[in-house]
């Protein structure tokens, strides 16, 4: 390793490394490994993140800096020590710090993240926060949330989650008590954090759709197999896309292509798509809390109850009960 140098406002290791040690599921391109979101991530993404940036960064004394000047406070906290590892809980990051407080970290609509091999190049845009550590940087931009949290904090902000589908502690019985409390769509009910936290509108859609329940349905109306049958397949796909990085819903076995060749549109069944692929049929468009929603009518057929007065959410919009999940 070479000396310990300063450069700008962010102190920094150099390492000369000539060959990225990187998997293939990663693209290389002059030394800089790119991670982004152009659209809200789901849990996978924020998975991914955690598992990844655990192997390049934990388990090291990081330099850790906020270029862009809005994190510098929090990021002195921080400067020095030795991180133990990344975790995500839904779509939150929590870095955990020996002998410091928990970085939260809410990517939102804009955040990113872009790694890059020691030597890193000067930061670019603005860059929020930047971990050095001994062969990796790790830049992160326009995140929705950036803040230390203490151990009451980080317990606070579990405790308001609902059950992740790719987390080890999760208890699915905490979502079948809500769920089947409820009578709002069960499309709305998984897009809420506090009830299943990770999933968004693609996995919502897709899982729905695998399940042959129609996404107005109310949650009440939701069986308990069917719901067990909900998480399973929740927990193999989200599994899936961290191991693809990518939404992945199709049967694999059955897909013309592996699972890294397949386009955008030919890696889910129903979303953003016009014909069910398993009935042939035209696939309805409609949205729940103004955001789109993608089913097939013949194969998801609305039940009877869901036409009853009763049985509709008290909030029709349903935004009060997810603005602040999302």
């Amino acid at each position: 390793m070479t000396p310990y140098q300063k450069s700008g406002n962010c102190g920094r290791f150099f390492v000369n490394v000539k060959s990225p040690h990187a998997s293939d599921y990663l693209k290389f391109t002059r030394g800089l490994l790119v991670y982004a979101c152009s659209t809200m991530p789901e849990g996978h993404t924020l998975h991914r993140q955690a598992r990844d940036q655990t192997r390049s960064i934990a388990g090291q004394l990081l330099r850790v800096c906020s270029p862009q000047g809005r994190f510098q406070t929090g990021a002195a906290e921080l400067d020095g020590k030795r991180l133990l590892r990344v975790e995500a809980a839904g779509k939150h990051l929590l870095y955990r710090f020996d002998d410091a407080p928990t970085l939260h970290v809410h990517l939102g609509l804009f955040g990113k993240f872009k790694r890059h091999l020691n030597p890193p190049p000067e930061p670019r845009g603005a860059v929020r926060v930047r971990f050095t550590g001994t062969h990796h940087t790790i830049d992160l931009a326009g995140p929705n949330q950036c803040e230390l949290l203490n151990e009451a904090d980080v317990g606070a902000l579990l405790a308001r989650l609902g059950p992740d589908p790719l987390r080890d502690d999760a208890d699915p019985r905490a979502a079948w008590q809500r769920i089947r409390r409820s009578r709002s769509p069960i499309g709305l009910l998984l897009m809420d954090q506090s009830v299943v936290s990770g999933i968004g509108n693609i996995y919502r859609t897709e899982l729905l759709w695998r399940l042959r329940v129609h996404p107005k349905m109310p949650g009440h109306a939701l069986t308990r197999p069917k719901f067990n049958r909900l998480w399973k397949d929740a927990v193999a796909l989200l599994n899936v896309g961290v191991k693809y990085n990518r939404i992945i819903t199709v049967d694999l076995k059955r897909s013309r292509a592996p699972a890294s060749k397949l386009r955008q549109q030919e890696r889910v069944n129903i979303f953003n798509r016009s014909t069910c692929p398993r009935c042939q049929g035209p696939v309805t468009r409609f949205e729940l809390a103004t955001r789109r929603v993608f089913a097939c009518e013949r194969c998801q057929p609305l039940p009877v109850c869901a036409n009853d007065p009763k049985s509709a959410p008290a909030d029709a919009s349903g935004l009060p009960n997810f603005l602040a999940g999302l």
